[in-house]
């Protein structure tokens, strides 16, 4: 990649008020996309609050899903949404955690870097907060880095962040931009928005130092040049950078909607960088014109054990969204708990599906209600794809009802199976710590030529990520080959098992890995535009 000058990187830091979940994350990739597309080279990091390292040991209850990075970090679903915006990698330098800054100065305090000296909060904890942020901006390859801060102004875990961004605004002055991502309430009772909240939220930033340059306001409703002059008076900032967020249809109108509002016009001006080119969002309103615009709808079933929580399964609904798109198909995703799926309402439950996903996850709950829909999926011709875990179920499945080895399952499950087909893998036996020790991050994978994946991926050397503990059984491969589940993806480092596809069936494949991560908006994820046209296929002969 081309190196950029470091004394130039600019830095824009995304803070929220009033509440949180307001979309942080969409707004930083759609700024960060509208400043690509005027030929900048831009990346987004996410400041975390809570004081686990990583979300790797995390309930997706909690926090939605754990998005794994090229480089194997665990990280939060908004660097997901970075990625499927920007068409860039990221990596462990985009997500910081206060887990990870003050274990980063314990151990230094430990082996003596500070001695004599008492670590405190500031200046310790908020240099190396300041640390890294510069990180990236300190690898030659960006213009400008956005950085978003989780939660919202006022709490306690916060703090610290907000310091150190009133510290870099002081230090790099107008390098550095804040944008302050608010609510717009709109109340039924009087008909009209109101702004105190707002006032509120930007008063607490006010307390901590920092003065927002510009205003992003969440709103159900248009918002009057009266409350966008309202707000400015009373925040402290110019009219034209109070900035509408309305509710849209889908996140992918977000960018669009703030190229309408000039929010990337706003930030260069407060960066004082020069505009460039104007933005070229073709090949994004042609993927909009499609998504809105289908020419036929498909249902996928999508069964987990999280269905209660989507952002348990974001990356997989986006690569479908995608996939759809690619294919001119609206992927209609009926969500199936598969705790609630036995022998008995399989059929009246996924009736009605042209394709069935099993997705990811981890622990026994669930389980048989997976068995149950792969072996629906299998024996029906329905088109499949099991993930991780969901590849893991297909082999099960198949090895109970189709090879006769009752009883088999994961040693996951099940560690006194009489038939481990699943089982752990050589080098996380001895592992106790959780933490970040499962097999992490983008591993090598050699396909089949004659192979369904081999015409998916239209080559033979893939790299896709990784995030588990357990794998196929290599001793029982003979048994699977000759019966007609054919591992088709092998990895060339150690003959790990990657994908498994049935050879008497339309569309069955099983893949260790999580294609899902991969998946963007300009590069819709192979596997998933096959698997949403197979299903399409299927939907035809029904």
């Amino acid at each position: 990649m081309e190196q950029k000058s470091t004394t130039a990187v600019k830095y824009i830091f995304v803070t929220g008020g009033v509440t949180s979940s307001l979309g942080k994350g969409i707004i930083s990739a759609s700024l960060a996309k509208l400043l690509q597309a005027r030929g900048y080279s831009v990346t987004i990091q996410k400041l975390d609050p809570y004081i686990n390292v990583d979300p790797g040991t995390l309930n997706p209850y909690e926090h939605g899903e754990c998005f794994v990075t090229n480089d194997g970090a665990e990280t939060d679903l908004d660097l997901g949404h970075y990625e499927r915006f920007l068409n860039v990698p990221t990596s462990q330098s985009n997500n910081v955690t206060t887990g990870s800054i003050y274990q980063t100065v314990i151990n230094k305090e430990r082996e003596g870097a500070y001695l004599g000296k008492t670590v405190q909060v500031i200046p310790h904890i908020t240099d190396e907060i300041k640390r890294r942020v510069k990180l990236l901006g300190e690898t030659g390859q960006f213009d400008i880095v956005i950085t978003e801060i989780g939660g919202t102004v006022g709490d306690i875990e916060s703090l610290p962040y907000i310091e150190a961004v009133r510290q870099m605004k002081w230090e790099l002055g107008s390098s550095c931009a804040v944008i302050h991502l608010t609510l717009l309430p709109y109340l039924n009772v009087t008909g009209e928005l109101k702004t105190k909240p707002t006032q509120h939220s930007v008063k607490t930033l006010l307390e901590y130092g920092i003065q927002p340059d510009i205003l992003v306001c969440r709103s159900e409703k248009p918002i009057s040049m009266e409350i966008r002059r309202k707000l400015a008076l009373f925040c402290n900032v110019n009219v034209n950078a109070v900035i509408e967020s309305i509710d849209a249809t889908t996140i992918y109108d977000v960018p669009l909607l703030m190229l309408k509002e000039q929010l990337d016009k706003v930030v260069l001006n407060k960066l004082k960088l020069p505009g460039k080119q104007e933005p070229d969002m073709e090949n994004w309103k042609a993927f909009l014109g499609k998504l809105k615009n289908p020419t036929s709808e498909i249902k996928i079933g999508l069964v987990g054990k999280y269905i209660e929580l989507k952002d348990a399964y974001k990356s997989i609904n986006e690569a479908l969204i995608h996939a759809g798109v690619s294919n001119e198909t609206s992927v209609n995703v009926r969500w199936i708990h598969s705790e609630k799926l036995d022998k008995e309402n399989v059929e009246a439950k996924l009736e009605g599906l042209h394709g069935i996903l099993v997705a990811p996850g981890f622990g026994d709950r669930g389980i048989e209600g997976k068995i149950e829909a792969i072996k629906y999926a299998r024996e029906n011709k329905i088109p499949f794809l099991g993930i991780c875990l969901g590849m893991q179920c297909a082999v099960i499945e198949y090895s109970r009802n189709v090879l006769g080895l009752t009883g088999a399952h994961s040693t996951e499950m099940n560690p006194k199976t009489k038939y481990p087909v699943i089982d752990i893998m050589e080098n996380q036996k001895k592992i106790t710590r959780k933490g970040g020790t499962m097999r992490l991050g983008e591993y090598a994978c050699t396909l089949q030529k004659n192979s369904k994946s081999f015409q998916a991926y239209g080559k033979q050397k893939i790299a896709e990520r990784h995030r588990h503990r357990f794998e196929f059984n290599n001793k029982f491969l003979k048994k699977f080959e000759e019966s007609g589940m054919i591992p088709v993806g092998i990895n060339p480092d150690n003959n790990l098992v990657e994908i498994v596809e049935l050879k008497n069936h339309p569309w069955f494949i099983g893949v260790q890995f999580h294609p899902e991560y991969k998946s963007t908006v300009e590069n819709p994820h192979p596997l998933f535009v096959k698997f949403v046209k197979a299903a399409g296929e299927y939907s035809k002969q029904k």
